[in-house]
């Protein structure tokens, strides 16, 4: 990494604090409409508003940013002011907001309030939202009453010359998080971070003539992540008593490009390379972490990851110190200990790519060795590349895995060696295992209810009691 990102400093929090908690109390010129939804919580229908604001916050490709507001729960709220203020301050800031009003319904809870964030998502993806077809497909967000939304937190500064692609793309961009927190709380609350599997990166437009030189944000694209997974988790974490977070992913770039300066093309497709990606985890929980403090949240922090997720995610565990990872990017001297992590499949240790053949890894087997050099001659430096490198004590954070068995092979061969790394070490582990089919990530009520459970444990949310209906 360049010099220059070690000295990278967190912009000032002040001015960007006043613009996400301040209720600007302005007269709005919105349109608003209102009607019924059928509900797949309640099992019933449920009352819908819907209100443009009067300057529309747009998406890169010009769609309206959207939150869908849900409120009148069957728990507790936490964010003491009145929905009426929120809701305001979401248009003040330009989001189209379409609350859903669950009159206090019994099964407006967790884990079943999770049914319908999914059908959320998924009609948003489809376009059949509420009578809107143009709500963002990657700026939209499913908050629940009493939180916020702090976007586009910048956490590092992306170093072009790591991964060299495309080849116009030299001035590095930001990267950055979105922050889902509870306004104005009556208690502290933790936090989960999750990496994006999506990818924000400099790209080509469509017609192929003209690179895009923006982040485009698309940490939560629907197609990759919310929608493509059926995922809810982050977005009920709510529910639990948790706030939650989203950053881009440390690759930043296309999956399956990057290449060493001068080095064969694509010679990192389908992995990620330290320092780099270590680099950015670290900044990405020193920064929550200096921002939690500011909104008034508990200061603990874990970390859920799926996939290429799981694998930058898995990064943040261990205990080991290395100057080199940790003295980059923002809030330097700031803690990045996390308390608890949960991670999906991913690849934590990439000396074991070629335990077997045919196992899933085979772009990993072959392009490794372009950059790295050859295993056998290289042993520590491949090691340095993984998260399992940095697990040394067990002071190391808590981990709960999650995967089907159906799904490829070197997975649970890198979920195997890493649970027992933990173990021998007597780190808490624990599995959540066959929730469901293939590449996937937990969405029955007895799985999100695991995972929930794990994070109460070590994370130690507030228990929020339920209301009576309406």
């Amino acid at each position: 990494m360049k010099n220059s990102t070690n000295q990278q400093k967190s912009q000032p929090l002040i001015s960007r604090l006043r613009s996400f908690m301040l209720v600007l109390f302005l007269p709005v010129a919105c349109t608003a409409s209102t009607g019924n939804r059928a509900n797949e919580a309640t099992g019933e229908e449920i009352r819908v508003t819907a209100t443009d604001a009067q300057s529309p916050a747009l998406d890169y490709d010009g769609n309206p940013m959207t939150v869908v507001y849900l409120e009148n729960l069957g728990f507790e709220k936490i964010g003491k002011n009145s929905n009426d203020e929120d809701v305001a301050w979401l248009l003040s800031q330009g989001y189209r907001v379409i609350e859903l009003d669950y009159a206090h319904h019994a099964k407006a809870i967790a884990p079943t309030i999770n049914k319908d964030i999914i059908a959320i998502n998924d009609s948003i993806a489809a376009g059949s939202f509420c009578g809107y077809s143009d709500c963002s497909h990657y700026r939209s967000y499913v908050l629940f009453e009493g939180y916020r939304l702090a976007r586009d937190v910048p956490y590092f500064v992306d170093d072009p010359t790591v991964y060299n692609t495309p080849a116009e793309y030299t001035v590095g961009d930001s990267l950055y998080m979105d922050l889902v927190y509870p306004a104005n709380p009556s208690v502290a609350v933790p936090v989960i971070l999750s990496f994006s599997y999506s990818n924000s990166y400099a790209t080509w437009d469509s017609d192929k003539k003209m690179l895009t030189a923006a982040n485009q944000n698309q940490r939560l694209k629907l197609d990759y992540t919310l929608a493509g997974f059926n995922d809810s988790f982050l977005e009920g974490a709510p529910a639990n008593g948790i706030a939650w977070a989203i950053a881009d992913h440390p690759k930043y770039c296309s999956w399956g490009k990057g290449k060493p300066k001068d080095g064969p093309n694509d010679a990192y497709k389908s992995y990620e390379t330290n320092p780099d990606a270590a680099q950015k985890v670290k900044s990405a929980i020193r920064t929550l972490r200096v921002w939690g403090d500011q909104l008034g949240l508990s200061g603990k922090i874990g970390i859920f990851g799926f996939s290429r997720g799981s694998t930058a995610g898995s990064m943040a565990i261990g205990d080991r110190t290395v100057p080199q990872f940790e003295n980059a990017g923002f809030n330097i001297g700031t803690s990045d200990d996390v308390q608890a992590a949960a991670l999906g499949p991913g690849v934590f240790d990439y000396t074991l790519i070629y335990d077997a053949s045919d196992d899933g890894d085979k772009n990993m087997e072959a392009r490794c060795p372009w950059v790295w050099g050859p295993l056998a001659d290289n042993y520590q430096h491949w090691k340095t590349m993984g998260s399992e490198y940095l697990v040394e004590t067990s002071a190391t954070a808590p981990v709960l895995f999650f995967y089907n068995t159906d799904d490829e092979i070197y997975y649970q061969d890198q979920v195997a060696h890493l649970k027992a790394k933990l173990d021998s070490l007597g780190v808490p582990t624990s599995s959540l295992i066959d929730y469901g089919t293939g590449h996937a990530i937990p969405q029955t009520e007895a799985s999100l209810t695991a995972l929930y459970a794990f994070f109460k444990q070590h994370l130690v949310p507030p228990a929020l009691s339920n209301r009576k209906e309406d």
